[in-house]
C-alpha cells in the first residue's frame, strides 16, 4: 500500500502546489479502495456522493454526504466504500495553518467575543451537518471549478472566509475547537489512546504505527516500553477477551463476532481464538452455557 501525499500527489501538474489554499474536486468509481495518506496541510472534506472512512491515531471518522469535516494535518488511512455503481465525489479544500491564523486576525473582534462565551477543548477533527447555506456553498464551488480558468487566490480566500464566517455564527463552539496542526511525534498518553481506541478495528500494527507518525520498529519499541509486551500479542489478547465477553454475556453467534473484534473473516478469528482459549468460539460458548445451566 503506497503512501499518498496530500495535496501534492493528487492535484494537476499545472496547478501550483505551494499555494496556501487549494480547491480540488475528487471523483472515484469502481471498486472500494483503502490507502495511506499524509495530509501535509489541513483540509475541509465536502463529500457530495458516497461515503468514506478515515482512520486517524485516536479517532475514526465516517464521512457521509450529509456532513462535512475539518481535518488537521497528519497521517491517516482512508477507505472509500462504493455501493453498487455509486460514484464517490467530493470537494477538498486544502489550507495551510497561516490561512487560519490570518482569518482569526482579520476577524479578531468577532472571534474573541465568541471565545469569551465558550470553553472548548482543542480538536484535530471537527464535523458539521450540512445546512442550506453549505449546500449552496458547495454549488458555488462546483461552478467555480467547472470554469476552465484558474481560480485566483483572492477568490479562494473569499470563499474560505465565507465558510468560516458562517460556521462562526452558526456553530461557534465547534469551529473554535478546531486546532490546525502538523505531523508530530505523539507522547506516551497519545500513543496509548491510539492503541486502545483501535483494539476492535481492522487495522494492522504497521498501519497503527503509520497513524502514530512513527516507524514500525520505533512503534514496537515504544509499545513494549508502555505495555511490557509486543503489540501483536497485546492486541490479540485484548481482541479475544472482547470476543469472549460478546459470546458469553451477549449471546452473539461466533459468525457474527469476528468483524466486531477486528478480523477480516471467521476462519482467522477462530484460529486466533483457539490459540488463546484452547477451544473454538462455538465450543467456548457452549461450555459457558452448560456452566450457567
Amino acid at each position: 500500500m503506497r503512501i499518498i501525499n496530500l495535496p501534492q500527489d493528487i492535484i494537476p501538474a499545472n496547478q501550483k502546489k505551494e499555494e496556501s489554499i487549494i480547491f480540488h474536486p475528487f471523483i472515484a468509481t469502481g471498486n472500494p479502495f483503502t490507502g495511506k495518506s499524509i495530509l501535509h496541510t489541513n483540509a475541509v472534506s465536502l463529500v457530495m456522493t458516497g461515503q468514506k472512512t478515515m482512520h486517524f491515531a485516536n479517532k475514526i471518522l465516517k464521512i457521509k454526504n450529509d456532513e462535512f469535516h475539518f481535518l488537521s494535518a497528519g497521517n491517516c488511512i482512508a477507505s472509500v466504500n462504493m455501493a453498487g455503481k455509486e460514484t464517490f465525489s467530493s470537494i477538498l479544500i486544502f489550507f495551510k495553518n497561516e490561512v487560519l491564523t490570518e482569518f482569526y486576525m482579520k476577524y479578531a473582534d468577532l472571534a474573541n467575543s465568541i471565545k469569551n462565551k465558550y470553553s472548548v477543548p482543542n480538536e484535530s477533527y471537527v464535523s458539521f451537518k450540512k445546512d442550506a447555506f453549505v449546500a449552496n456553498f458547495i454549488t458555488s464551488l462546483n461552478l467555480l471549478l467547472a470554469d476552465a480558468k484558474s481560480i485566483s487566490m483572492e477568490m479562494k480566500t473569499l470563499k474560505f472566509e465565507e465558510l468560516m464566517l458562517h460556521l462562526l455564527e452558526r456553530y461557534p463552539a465547534a469551529i473554535l475547537s478546531f486546532e490546525a496542526s502538523g505531523s508530530r511525534d505523539l507522547n506516551d498518553m497519545e500513543i496509548k489512546r491510539a492503541v486502545e481506541s483501535n483494539i476492535t478495528n481492522k487495522i494492522t500494527i504497521e498501519e497503527l504505527a503509520f497513524l502514530c507518525n512513527t516507524s514500525l520498529s520505533g512503534f514496537k519499541r515504544r509499545f513494549e516500553k508502555l505495555y511490557g509486551t509486543s503489540p501483536s500479542k497485546w492486541m490479540l489478547q485484548k481482541r479475544i477477551e472482547f470476543a469472549k465477553h460478546l459470546l458469553q454475556h451477549h449471546g452473539e453467534k461466533p459468525g457474527e463476532v469476528y468483524y466486531k473484534v477486528g478480523y477480516e473473516n471467521h476462519s482467522s478469528f477462530s484460529q486466533s481464538f483457539k490459540q488463546i482459549v484452547g477451544v473454538t468460539p462455538k465450543n467456548y460458548q457452549q461450555q459457558q452455557l452448560n456452566v450457567q445451566q
